[in-house]
């Protein structure tokens, strides 16, 4: 079990400087969040992932948060940020703020301070506008699960 106090450490690097070990963290990490605790069939291996620079949050040695973000142009004409996940263990600590801070920050690293779209859960809205994200009241459903199109300026 990993304490909601433990410090995370963060690495972000292309799907190509994945080792084999992280890779099937992040993919068995994604599946228990988005598969087994939303109840959701999908395609989680969408293709995307060799495009994506991987967000790894460690602590205790395991994964505990992640996110995909892509240069402008791949999933919107904006950069964007997706499959951002905490475990649940760390639920409510505050860990999902600085994962989005340091995804925010890793975009801007890598591609320069730019806009950032996202597709978000309708249900996050509120957590996503406390990092900028402006609801632009385009809303989809995707896998069963109401979505909204997020726009940060830069």
């Amino acid at each position: 079990m990993i304490a909601s106090d433990t410090r995370i450490t963060w690495r972000c690097v292309s799907f190509d400087a994945l080792t084999l070990h992280e890779l099937y963290e992040v993919l068995q990490l994604r599946s228990e969040v988005f598969v087994v605790e939303q109840a959701c069939l999908f395609q989680d291996i969408d293709g995307a992932d060799a495009l994506a620079l991987h967000l790894l949050g460690t602590a205790d040695g395991r994964l505990v948060a992640y996110a995909r973000c892509f240069a402008a142009g791949v999933k919107f004409a904006e950069a964007s940020i997706g499959r951002v996940l905490t475990r649940a263990c760390l639920r409510r600590t505050g860990s999902g703020h600085v994962l989005m801070r340091q995804a925010i920050q890793a975009v801007s690293d890598r591609w320069g301070p730019q806009p950032i779209r996202i597709g978000a859960q309708a249900r996050l809205a509120d957590f996503y506008q406390q990092h900028g994200f402006v609801d632009l009241h385009l809303p989809y459903m995707e896998d069963g699960i109401a979505h909204i199109e997020m726009l940060r300026q830069a």
